[in-house]
């Protein structure tokens, strides 16, 4: 069942999907009108899920579910798995390679692999306050709160130079 992500709680369970490349509008149309789709019909073992998306920057998809309505089961984490890598498909980008990292340079978002990001901080182009996605976390309230962080507040800070 879809609903408007702004009306979920925040103790709503995220996933957060990163694109190697930016979004374009029609491709933003496309997939919203999927992600409506999919998730008026994404159940566990038959029960309907309450849930939503949002696209942030043309770039991140990301999906998440109101537990305290219905929790989420391995089968109906796995039918999103599937969706997304349908989109990836039809879109021909990757959406589902953990190894590559995301961060902003003033406005823009670049992602790049861990190898570059490491080559990057040794050469401080990515110092400790570059604002870098933590898309590890799990709820809503922590996309809101630990999502967008300094490198020197997240799990990247192992990669600064000592």
């Amino acid at each position: 069942m879809f609903v408007k992500f702004q009306n979920l709680p925040n103790h709503s369970r995220i996933w957060i999907y990163q694109s190697n490349r930016k979004f374009n509008t029609q491709e933003v149309e496309f997939i919203s009108e999927k992600a409506i789709k999919f998730i008026d019909q994404w159940t566990k073992h038959g029960s309907n899920l309450k849930g939503s998306y949002t696209l942030k920057y043309n770039q991140f998809l990301i999906l998440a579910v109101d537990e305290g309505f219905n929790n989420v089961s391995g089968c109906s984490i796995d039918s999103s798995v599937r969706f997304v890598k349908e989109l990836e498909k039809l879109l021909e980008v990757d959406m589902m390679n953990k190894m590559n990292i995301s961060f902003k340079d003033g406005g823009h978002v670049n992602i790049v692999t861990m190898s570059d990001f490491k080559e990057f901080t040794k050469s401080n182009k990515i110092t400790s306050e570059t604002i870098v996605f933590n898309n590890m976390i799990s709820t809503l309230e922590e996309l809101e709160t630990q999502w967008e962080v300094s490198v020197k507040n997240s799990w990247h800070k192992r990669f600064l130079a000592s």
